[in-house]
């Protein structure tokens, strides 16, 4: 199982009244919130994570590790999403990676690009959308957790 996921408006919650607190390796802190409902939808599904986000080359594959290791996050595997050299917006770029690849594995979309509402339904499908001030929630994790469960049975079936 793979997580498409982004992190500004998921993990840190884009609140313009408020600047995150950036943490020793030079990267805000995720919402507690946030944290837990992924570390739920990791250890329910043992998820590997794709970063889609715009900050994915800033760090090594190595320090993405450290930053959710230093942020209680365990992950098995962060790969991500090539360069987006054509400065495509999420929408296309998610649309041309996925219809260039077509990845075999199971996935799920975890972002709050708006967007994303018009993405075609094999992807739409497998979206769960934040509110960019609130990020990834209780009951988001609840939906993702219910996708996952989904895609799982259709493999048994």
């Amino acid at each position: 199982m793979l997580l498409y996921l982004d992190i500004d408006g998921v993990m840190v919650p884009a609140n313009s009244w408020r600047r995150p607190e950036i943490l020793e390796d030079g990267f805000p802190e995720f919402s507690p919130k946030a944290t837990r409902s992924l570390n739920r939808i990791i250890s329910t599904s043992s998820a590997d994570i794709v970063l889609t986000t715009s900050h994915k080359y800033k760090y090594t594959i190595n320090e993405w590790k450290h930053i959710f290791r230093r942020r209680n996050i365990t992950v098995n595997k962060i790969t991500r999403l090539p360069r987006n050299t054509k400065h495509l917006n999420r929408k296309e770029e998610l649309i041309h990676w996925f219809t260039t690849k077509q990845p075999k594995d199971h996935f799920i979309i975890i972002d709050d690009d708006k967007s994303l509402n018009s993405l075609p339904a094999f992807l739409k499908d497998k979206l769960i959308q934040t509110s960019g001030s609130v990020g990834l929630t209780d009951c988001l994790a609840d939906e993702a957790i219910d996708k996952i469960k989904k895609l799982e049975y259709q493999v048994e079936t």
